[in-house]
This record gives C-alpha cells, structure tokens and sequence, in this order.
C-alpha cells in the first residue's frame, strides 16, 4: 500500500534528513517548558515525499547502474585475462625477460672463459724458463695483454647483459602486481556496481507496487497536552488528540506515541547512531474500552483507535512513567498517526506532535505510585453528531470505532519496524535539535 511508502519516506527523513525534523521541532530556548504544539515542515522545500524520484527517474537510475555493471564485468574479464596471459611463457614481457636472461647468462660464461684465459696467460709468463730469448718473454706478454683487454670486454658486457636482465625480469614483476592490483580492484567495483543495481532495482520494485495503491494522502492532526513538570519515579497523566480533517470519514486510525529524556548536557552529541535506550520513557495508554493501563510493546505497537468521522477526533489517555533515578532536566513526549480506508485511500499525520516538560528529580524514599484504574478517556467525537455511541453518524451505523488494546490492525500495514522507527527516528533528531538548539541560546 502507499502508506507503506509514506512511512519509508518517514523513516529514511528520521534517520537521513534531520532538517525535516529538526526544523519543525521547537526549541528549549529558554528554561521553561513550552506549550503543547503540532508541527509540520515549515516550507514546501522540507516535504520529504517532494523529494521521492518518479519511476522514470528510478527506471534511469537502474538503467546506468546496469551499465556500470556490466561495464565491471567486462573490466572485470579483461583483468583476470590480463592476470593470466602474464603468467605464461609466451607473453612478450615473459619472453623478453627470458632471452635477457639467457644474454646474460651467456655473458657469464664469456666471462668466466676470459678470466681463466687470462689466469692461464699469467702463468704462462710466470712458467718461462731461465734461458728463455727475448721473443718468447715478448709473445708471452703480448699473450698476457691480449687476454687481459678479452676479460675486460666480457665483464662489460657481462654488466650490461646483468642491467638489461634485471631490467626486464622488473618490468615482468611489475606488470603482474599491476594486474593484480587491477583485478583487485576490478573485483571491488564489480561487487560496487553489483549492490548499486540491486539497490536501485529494489527502489524501482518498492516504487512499482506502491504507486497509485492509494486514492489520496489527506492529512490527520495530532495534539499533545499535559502537565509541565514530571517527577522521576512517579507518573503523570497526558492526552492525546487526532482530529480528522480530511474531509471524509476514515475507517481505520492508529496512534504511535513515545517519549525520552534530552541531553543532561549541551557538550552531548545525539545524532541517529545514538543509542538512546535508556532515554527512554514509560508511556502507556488508556480508553473507555481498554480501562487498564497498556504499555507499548511489539505485540502492542500502537493505539488502534478505528473509524473517525469527518471533521472528528479521538482522544485517549496517556500515562508517562520517568525512572526513579532519572537526574533533573528535560524531556519531550511525541506522537504521531496514519490512517487506512477500505477503498484503499489512506495517508498520515502531516506532523509530529510534541509536547516539552521539565522532570524534577525523584526526592529520597519516594516511590512511584502509578494510578491501577485510571478514570476512562473521552469516547470518539464526530464533528458535530451528537451521537457519542458511533463514529458514522447514523444510529444504524456499526459501532467499531473506540480505541481497543489489540495492537496493529490487520487491515492497515503499518509494522512495527516501520512505525517505530519513525517514532524513534523522529524523537531522537527533536531531542537532537533541541539539545542544539538550548546550547545556541
């Protein structure tokens, strides 16, 4: 359904574009807390969903990241092909360092021969007898010189054949750390190039089956009222109201409500990696027909509160419940609503619902001492019906719109993952921007 996505489109704002939240959420710019208020994103600019790509753009988008797959693939071959020609006898850097090799091993022996010539025309003038003519000490001293100039020419050209040698085993060994690394990273942008598609194939899925699933996105109200000051360790009493100004009767409303302690300090960074776990408030909710205190779970995740007739609202009781060993300081309660039609229409809250309050630090041997039977909250309005037993605003109209404790209803898709993190999302980057926001003051 669309209000799958109008969630989606919530959930990534909470966690990815603060300015949505953070712009609308008001500020701790002074010590006392403020009035109950609704808020909404304060230009056309903040609206996540004008951000939400069409299906041409997705459609696009999978298009190039397909390319740039394929692209890798290929990149991807010619790399491993590169890799493995280089490690054959016949590649023409293999072979050139073959042949330089086989020069220089040549040399070596030329070398070697040279010397020993040399050694043996040494000893041949060393060996010359006492009676030997002039002619025979010459020649053997021409010998000598001879062999000498011969060993001199090989160690050169040893040397050179030795340089040229090394020179072309190093450009072997360079070419195959160079395909290496190329294929090394011929892998990374394959595995790169293959999650983008996914992702993005998987935004155009997403897209595809949402669109035109609903008929429109009107707006529900959410309010917020209580009292200013909440004593750690015991609980007070606050209400929530979401009015119905869509123009039409809706036929299936839940409530998400949460609250948290802000920073005990401005120097505190919260931001969406935050955990926030034991900022966390106790809040439970209660009706005319759910007379016990419920405490939202994953099997109750939410306030079904069902059918609200146009121009109407539903009230219920909230009962926020601070640890007792919470320190002084700041908090804020937030709420949020999304609604479900049996034609498939269906939309959401257009704001978050916030309300500011000072907690006072639990005073020694006190306990907490919730209420076990609160006094029964207000039943549904109609908005202007004078019948306060049905929602339709006709006595023939079946009776199927107070609030009840029986978590998610099957009909409207709203998850827990998905709801929560949009509650907790959002209170978090108001908790945020309030902490930012007392600090700048």
């Amino acid at each position: 359904m669309k209000i799958r996505r109008i969630l989606a489109t919530a959930v990534a704002a909470a966690v990815t574009t603060p300015v949505v939240f953070l712009s609308a959420a008001p500020a701790f710019a002074d010590t006392k807390p403020s009035a109950p208020s609704t808020q909404k994103p304060a230009t056309h600019e903040d609206d996540p969903d004008e951000d939400m790509p069409s299906i041409e753009e997705l459609k696009a988008a999978v298009a190039l990241a397909q390319k740039e797959y394929d692209d890798a693939v290929v990149e991807l071959a010619k790399a491993k092909t590169d890799v493995e020609a280089l490690t054959k006898a016949d590649h023409p850097l293999a072979v050139a360092a073959a042949e330089a090799k086989k020069a220089a091993d040549e040399a070596a022996a030329k070398k070697t021969a040279a010397d020993e010539a040399l050694v043996k025309a040494e000893q041949a003038v060393k060996d010359l007898p006492v009676d030997a003519t002039e002619e025979q000490k010459a020649a053997a001293a021409a010998a000598v010189t001879e062999a000498k100039k011969a060993a001199d020419e090989a160690a050169l050209a040893k040397t050179a054949a030795d340089t040229k040698a090394k020179a072309a085993s190093t450009a072997l060994d360079d070419a195959r750390v160079q395909a290496f690394r190329v294929l090394e990273l011929a892998k990374k942008a394959k595995k790169a190039a293959e999650e983008k598609l996914a992702e993005a194939k998987d935004e155009l899925e997403f897209a595809e089956e949402m669109e035109g699933e609903c008929a429109d996105e009107a707006p529900l109200k959410v309010a917020l009222t209580g009292p200013k000051k909440v004593t750690a360790g015991k609980s007070a009493l606050f209400s929530l109201r979401v009015s119905n100004e869509t123009g039409r009767n809706l036929d299936a409303v839940e409530a998400y409500v949460n609250a948290l302690r802000a920073p005990e300090s401005d120097d505190e960074v919260i931001d969406e990696d935050t955990d926030l776990t034991d900022r966390f408030i106790t809040v439970e909710w209660s009706s005319a027909d759910n007379l016990e205190w419920t405490r939202f779970t994953e099997k109750y995740p939410s306030i079904e509160i069902g059918e609200i007739a146009k121009g109407g609202h539903a009230d219920v009781k909230l009962r926020l419940t601070v640890d007792a060993d919470a320190p002084a300081g700041k908090g804020v309660a937030f709420a949020f609503s999304a609604y479900e039609n049996n034609d498939g229409s269906c939309g959401t809250g257009d704001d978050f619902a916030t309300i500011d309050f000072q907690i006072a630090a639990a005073d020694k041997g006190d306990k907490p001492k919730p209420t076990d039977t609160p006094t029964p909250a207000p039943t549904v309005t109609t908005g202007g019906n004078t019948n306060t037993t049905q929602q339709g605003g006709s006595s023939a109209t079946p009776v199927n719109g107070t609030l009840a404790a029986t978590g998610a209803n099957d009909t409207l898709p709203l998850g827990l993952a998905a709801a929560g993190a949009v509650v907790l999302g959002a209170g978090a980057l108001v908790v945020a921007r309030r902490r930012k926001a007392g600090a700048d003051a």
